[in-house]
């Protein structure tokens, strides 16, 4: 019906064939008044159930609103006005048309909908309706026609109008103008929402629909980031439906549905046979039958898809992008095809004038629509990706929580940190361009049908060069998936040897083995560049071909075909992007599936909580465990009884699986049979403790609430509060990662403060005392564990190899390989002569405190507290007194001097706010990014390579633009007989202009790619070798994270996005210039538009690129702060399991990922707000290329029109993508800025000095002499060591005590030049060690470490990285360190797997492979650091005896506190504050009676 009365109200010279167009009346009253009445219907539904399911709470009244809904009355009664007019005339007897009924009554009730609409969205929340204002626009729209037509009528017609119905409808048009307006302005927020009581909310959601659209509501931040570099505190909370907390929940649910789903089906698979067992009647078979036909489909899909998850979770945005998406499409071809009109125009030289500025104003408003629409689909996408990788990372953070340990040791911590980092930006990446993967293909089939009514059939050469690329294409995509596997798996492979280098990096510069590990990792990364070499020789290849095939197209004869192609040349370059960022996606999908599909420990496995009527706190009953399903059990047949109230020991040999019953107890191991019941709640304090990166304070409060009393009483029992008084600032001081800056000790008693702060019912000690000197021992086990303690009620399980306090239990359990041998009280047990007794008799003897009833230290000594592999303090051990007698020495140091080396590094500062602040944080850059950045980028790929490659891209443009001219040309040459002349010569030069460009674009490719390749491999190994050559100060102020991040984001960064973004600015550059230069040359005129364009352009990107770098370098730093604290959840998850904190562990997660896209949330934005504005400064020079087009018209030549305005359209596309080509090239240079920042670091004293090289066989005798030695950690800082004078003979034994503090630690670390001298010298066999270079110091003096560090690899690597010795002398070292057993009794023997951090080997364990790396070096000089702290006191003799074997003519320096291993030494050396106070053989000394004689009481030896 609307058809017919659309061409019966049409008539055509009225409309078109004149210089005054108008519409005809009839046209005027039906289409013209129904457009907007149809639109709100059609609209209608859908909107008022989406409004029915967004409740955003409800709006009060306010002026704006009471505006709106009367104007909207107003506009109903004058339409009805209308109405009753007509009705009226139809009473006098003149009879209009039917339409004069229809038209008002539709719109009178079609604006009773509008202002229902007014109300219904203020009482949903609406603060500004899309919807309306589109529709006020249209009615407007339409309204300004008739408006025209009714004048030019008053005009002619004089007097004989219409009064009433002019009168109503100018009041209508007056209204409608005045809604609209009305319309732009948002209301007032709703009640009760969220952004009432923030502090910074974001501005879009009470945005108007215009702003919303144009990005407008970003421009205040713009304008705050242009005047001055922003910082954390200027950024936007973010909506609630971005946090966390709204998008992991939604993945979790579905996640696990869809596992509950795939589970279901498994277990049915599982159970089938049993369920037929059961009915044993004739028809059994028949039922097995039908289970197995039930099971067989859901065989396939049992494993739980990814893929359907992530849809549910976030399909909905993803389906509002589809149709932003393709609304642009389709607007897309409606350039070419105005354009088509606008050239025909030119040539028809009778055409009203009137049309061309129509086409001219059509073009430019299809542009501004297409503009705004895409945008709003990037924000969609954007946003979609941001909550896709904060889901990713919250789903990631939770199972780790949850993965069992056998998982654990499948994904390595640095695999972890990569799903985190790598591969949910890879999700984000594809969120932006999946949507290319429909619609590619369609604009490829829409250009390709508008080509055809263009060209007619010789479009098919195109079509069929393009099919046959698909399968090349697809097999290209093939390789590229196996390539980018290979590639994420080294990276993995890398980033985990870094993390471990990280966590290790004292021990490789003690042992001086930093070349070796920098081979490792340089070897992975070789490995890694060789994939990324194939990937760029099969991209390059296929960016040739593609190009090449718009050469076999564009030999054609017209400019519309000419925009069509640039239209064309689009997808299908984005294609192979879309293709490769999917393969990466699927790749990375798989690795998360696997990850989020890992077994998790089972909750029920041990029942915890309030057991009724039971018989005791803890109950073991025939139980085995083992560490995960496949492995043999390591606990067998386990049955014990606590009593609520008791004190129970556990004691063994080393590896007997003292720890493991613990880690059963709490659930951490597998339960294989038995039953396992605790009572009430649990506090565990682990062998190694486990500190976080947080004040003193936090790490004892542990999310419980403060409660000032029973904090002083928890401090003072754990004896902290000397401790407390040395820090910097007090128990508010913060504790770097993994507690470098406190001892082992004071790590150790921290850790056990946590627990008895958090006052549970039942306590798990493992061996908290073998890390502290002997009278703290004592002190806390009186205070804190024992029958007076302040934990006397509670049930305690204390894991110990200190034989003085095994009286003082209720029970003793004795393990053997796994197995309780015997169980008693001590008593009972001596009756019983068993393992027990024999046990005692041995130590009781070597350490006599057992008479003393002393708590005394040799016994007590397992496990010094390695913080997870590394190294932490050498000074483990004895805090408190050391630091007592010390602290008057430290008092000016700062807060930087992070030395852990020995806790002279808690010393006082001077009063600054943040004295406490030790790690330092990520830190951002300001300001732009310095050009020399850029030129040493340059210098890393090479300068040849670098020009090369810009001349190329220069050829290849100057081809291309040489190519389209002269195909103008040949469009105007004249038309004989129906043909051109000249034909052939004109396809010849077109033709070789094609092959040249094709040339010279596989030319630059290569070059960008390989330079790429060459720059990153340079960065890196620089990068790898600046912070090997740091100085041991540099990587404890450094939080790990930082150092990672670098490695892992950045290198990916300079890896793969960098070379990429190059090319792709390099093209938009030149594709930009060229374009102008066309402009220029068709239309001259266009130079007056031009340059302030320009200027404007300039002015914009330069406003904009000063907020989005320093918004790019936020979320930067922003990121390295959830890496950290993911490594540090990593390591105490037993822990946090322990005390069962998981959510508040979650919640943080959840803040810092928030923190994060804080920052990235704004910088999207301020790429949508810029593409808007660039977008409509490129849609003005289309609008000026064809106004001018169409004002010289008679003057140009159509061929030139063509060129000018094709050329106009594609800038828009080229401009944008030059600003974010250069945005994109500013923010992601900034990796290269990250990497080379540590280039400028201090570094050590250089490893190998030529000239003063010390001959092979040095040091011969190993005398060593200090001559006035004094040592500092920092410059400004007062001495730790000073006048130290004292000549060590070779072959001589000596033993360094001295309380806590007192600079042991300092003077090994002295000798082997971790710390430079400050004073004196250092003289071994008459070299001054400070003459040579490290390593030749270092490869010739060993040293056995505190705290045991392995790396992941083989044994045999552990024991001898560089490969120097045969597998005899490592078997004979083997022995000599009594490992030989254990080491043959592996599967693999010498090539065992340690996993990270030497994991998988016990504590004690670790010390003697540390003790056979030193047998292996037989070096003349030998330290040894505390180093049999770990072991139980059996092979603590082994090990004494083998050094007094084996090192027999070597000279040994042993810092000891267990004295008893020093006592038939040579001489003992006595430190205190820093000086020796004395120095004899240790009888001599005990007749002084001077403070070895107090020392030696202490211990029960005198």
């Amino acid at each position: 019906m609307l058809l017919n009365v659309f061409q019966k109200s049409l008539d055509w010279n009225l409309t078109w064939h004149t210089e005054n167009p108008d519409f005809t009346k009839c046209f005027q009253n039906t289409v013209l008044v129904w457009v907007p009445c149809i639109y709100l219907w059609v609209c209608f539904p859908i909107y008022f159930l989406y409004l029915r399911r967004h409740d955003r709470g409800y709006i009060q009244m306010s002026h704006l609103n009471k505006a709106k809904t009367a104007l909207g009355l107003l506009l109903w009664i004058i339409c009805w006005a209308d109405l009753f007019y007509s009705f009226w005339e139809r009473s006098q007897n003149v009879f209009r048309p039917p339409v004069f009924v229809i038209s008002p009554t539709v719109l009178g009730i079609t604006m009773l909908l509008a202002t229902f609409l007014i109300q219904f969205e203020r009482m949903k929340g609406v603060q500004s309706s899309g919807v309306m204002l589109i529709f006020w626009f249209t009615a407007l729209l339409c309204a300004t026609i008739i408006f025209r037509s009714k004048i030019l009528h008053a005009l002619k017609l004089g007097p004989e109008v219409d009064v009433f119905r002019y009168v109503t409808f100018y009041s209508y048009f007056v209204l409608v103008l005045i809604q609209l307006i009305l319309s732009c302005f948002p209301e007032r927020p709703p009640l009760f929402s969220e952004t009432v009581n923030d502090s910074n909310p974001c501005p879009e959601s009470s945005a108007s629909f215009l702003s919303k659209i144009t990005f407008w509501w970003i421009t205040g931040l713009m304008i705050q980031g242009y005047r001055r570099p922003l910082e954390a505190k200027d950024l936007w909370s973010l909506n609630k439906d971005d946090t966390s907390g709204e998008v992991v929940q939604g993945l979790a649910k579905y996640w696990e549905k869809e596992c509950a789903n795939t589970n279901k089906q498994a277990i049915k698979m599982v159970y089938s046979p049993k369920k037929q067992t059961k009915s044993s009647n004739s028809n059994g078979d028949v039922t097995e039958e039908v289970e197995a036909l039930i099971v067989k489909p859901s065989q396939r899909n049992s494993a739980p898809s990814l893929l359907k998850v992530l849809y549910k979770t976030f399909g909905p945005y993803f389906l509002m992008s589809f149709l932003f998406k393709a609304c642009h499409d389709l607007m897309m071809f409606s350039g070419p095809e105005i354009l088509k009109l606008l050239i025909n125009f030119v040539n028809d030289k009778d055409a009203p004038n009137w049309q061309g500025y129509l086409y001219t104003g059509l073009l430019f408003a299809c542009a501004c629509l297409q503009t705004l629409i895409l945008h709003q689909y990037f924000h969609i996408c954007f946003v979609t990706g941001m909550r896709l990788k904060t889901a990713v990372i919250g789903a990631v953070y939770r199972k780790a929580l949850v993965i069992t340990n056998s998982a654990r040791k499948t994904s390595t911590v640095g695999e972890i940190v990569n799903l985190m980092s790598v591969d949910a930006q890879r999700f984000m990446d594809l969120t932006t361009y999946i949507n290319m993967i429909w619609s590619a293909p369609l604009q490829v089939i829409l250009a390709l049908y508008l080509l055809w009514q263009n060209l007619g059939p010789s479009v098919l050469a195109g079509v069929a060069v393009m099919i046959l690329l698909v399968p090349v294409n697809a097999v290209m995509a093939m390789k590229t998936k196996t390539y980018q596997v290979a590639h994420m798996k080294s990276k993995d492979n890398r980033i985990k040897l870094m993390n471990e280098i990280l966590n290790g990096i004292k021990v490789l510069k003690l042992y001086a083995w930093e070349l070796a590990f920098k081979e490792k990792v340089l070897g992975i990364r070789q490995e890694e560049l060789k994939v990324l070499k194939k990937s760029v020789a099969l991209s390059t290849f296929a960016v040739y071909v593609l190009v090449d095939k718009n050469n076999v197209l564009d030999a054609q004869k017209a400019f519309v075909s000419l925009a069509l192609f640039n239209i064309l040349r689009f997808p299908l370059n984005i294609l192979p992007m879309v293709i490769s960022s999917m393969v990466q996606a699927s790749v990375s999908l798989e690795r998360l599936r696997l990850f989020l599909s890992h077994e998790e420990l089972d909750p029920d496995s041990i029942i915890r909580g309030s057991i009724k009527d039971a018989e005791g706190s803890i109950i073991v009953k025939n139980a085995t465990f083992s560490w995960s399903r496949n492995d043999p059990p390591s606990l067998n047949d386990i049955n014990f009884t606590v009593p609520e109230g008791s004190l129970i020991a556990i004691v063994g040999q080393v590896g007997c699986g003292k720890s493991s019953l613990l880690s059963a107890l709490l659930g951490e191991m597998d339960k294989r049979e038995g039953y396992v019941a605790v009572k009430g709640s649990v506090a565990y304090v682990p062998q190694q403790a486990w500190i976080q990166n947080a004040a003193l304070k936090d790490n004892i409060i542990f999310g419980r609430e403060m409660k000032e009393s029973q904090y002083k009483r928890v401090i003072e029992a754990c004896a902290l509060l000397p401790d407390i008084e040395i820090l910097p600032s007090g128990d508010r001081t913060e504790i770097g990662e993994k507690g470098v800056n406190l001892s082992g000790g004071q790590k150790q008693r921290v850790s056990l403060a946590r627990a008895v702060y958090c006052n549970t019912d039942v306590y798990l000690f493992d061996d908290p005392l073998s890390a502290v000197d002997a009278h703290v021992g004592k002190h806390i086990f009186d205070k804190v564990i024992g029958p007076k303690g302040i934990l006397k009620n509670k049930t305690r399980i204390l894991v110990t190899h200190g034989v003085s306090y095994l009286p003082l239990m209720d029970r003793i359990i004795v393990m053997t390989d796994g197995k309780i041998s015997e169980m008693g009280s001590y008593q009972e047990l001596l009756k019983q002569d068993g393992a027990f007794a024999e046990f005692l008799r041995t130590y009781a003897n070597a350490d006599q405190d057992v008479e003393n009833g002393d708590a005394n230290s040799p016994t007590v000594k397992e496990g010094k507290p390695m913080e997870n592999g590394v190294l932490a303090n050498e000074a483990t051990g004895k805090p408190i007194l050391r630091q007592l007698s010390n602290s008057s020495t430290y008092s000016g140091e700062t807060r930087k001097s992070l030395n852990q080396t020995s806790t002279t590094e808690l010393q006082k500062a001077p009063a600054e706010k943040n004295a406490w602040k030790l790690t330092e944080a990520d830190t951002a850059k300001t300001g732009r990014v310095k050009a020399i950045v850029y030129w040493e980028y340059m210098k890393s790929i090479g300068l040849l390579i670098s020009f090369l490659s810009i001349f190329l891209f220069m050829c290849n443009h100057i081809a291309a633009l040489a190519s389209n001219y002269w195909l103008s040309l040949w469009t105007d040459d004249p038309v004989i007989n129906g043909t051109q002349q000249h034909t052939h010569v004109r396809l010849g030069v077109y033709g070789a202009l094609g092959m040249s460009q094709g040339i010279a674009v596989f030319g630059y490719s290569m070059a960008v790619s390989i330079g790429g390749i060459f720059a990153s491999r340079h960065l890196h190994i620089d990068l790898l070798h600046n912070v090997l050559r740091s100085p041991m100060s540099f990587f404890e102020r450094t939080p790990s994270g930082n150092l990672v991040n670098r490695f892992s984001k950045e290198i990916d960064t300079i890896d793969s996005v960098i070379p990429q973004i190059i090319k792709m600015f390099m093209g938009s550059l030149f594709n930009v210039i060229g374009a102008c230069i066309i402009i220029l040359l068709a239309t001259p005129i266009a130079a007056i538009v031009i340059p302030p364009l320009g200027l404007v352009y300039f002015f914009v990107q330069r406003f904009y690129v000063a907020t989005s770098r320093q918004l790019k370098r936020l979320e930067s730093v922003s990121r390295s702060p959830v890496y950290s604290h993911f490594n540090e959840t990593l390591l105490g998850v037993s822990v946090i399991r322990a005390f069962e904190e998981q959510t508040r562990f979650k919640l943080q997660s959840d803040l810092k990922v928030d923190e994060n896209q804080k920052a990235y949330f704004p910088s999207i934005v301020a790429n949508r707000w810029l593409a808007v504005r660039l977008e409509c400064v490129g849609n003005c020079i289309v609008l000026f290329a064809a106004l001018f087009a169409v004002i010289a018209r008679h003057s140009l030549s159509p061929g030139l029109v063509g060129l000018s305005v094709s050329y106009s359209l594609q800038v828009t596309t080229y401009l944008n993508w030059l600003v974010r080509m250069t945005s994109e090239l500013e923010t992601n240079i900034v990796a290269v800025e990250r990497v080379q920042e540590y280039s400028e670091m201090e570094k050590e004293a250089p490893w190998c000095i030529e000239q003063t090289a010390p001959p092979n066989s040095w040091p011969h005798e190993g005398q060593v002499e200090f001559r006035g030695y004094g040592l500092r950690y920092r410059e400004d800082l007062d001495l730790v060591l000073k006048n130290i004078n004292v000549t060590i003979k070779g072959g001589e034994k000596v033993g360094i005590v001295g309380r806590t503090g007192a600079g042991k630690s300092s003077l090994t670390l002295g000798l082997f030049r971790i710390n430079e001298s400050a004073e004196g010298e250092i003289i071994i066999d008459g070299v001054n060690v400070a003459k040579i270079g490290l390593h030749d110091l270092r490869f010739k003096i060993t040293i056995i470490p505190q705290d045991p560090v392995l790396f992941s690899g083989s044994l045999r690597m552990n024991l001898d990285p560089f490969d120097k010795y045969s597998d005899e002398e490592i078997w004979t070292s083997l022995e000599l360190a009594h490992l030989k057993n254990f080491v043959s009794s592996l599967p693999d023997k010498l090539n065992h797997e340690c996993s990270e951090g030497g994991e998988n080997l016990s504590v004690g364990q670790r010390q003697l492979v540390c003790l056979a790396r030193a047998l292996l070096r037989k070096s003349k000089i030998l330290v040894l650091d505390e180093a049999t702290a770990a072991v139980d006191l059996e092979t603590d003799d082994l090990i004494q005896s083998t050094i007094r074997t084996q090192f027999e003519d070597c000279t040994v320096l042993t810092i000891a506190h267990r004295l008893n291993t020093i006592m038939d030494y040579e001489r003992v050396i006595v430190l205190d504050k820093g000086e020796i106070v004395e120095c004899d053989s240790p009888a001599n000394l005990l007749q002084k009676k001077g403070i070895f004689y107090s020392m030696a009481k202490d211990s029960g030896l005198v």
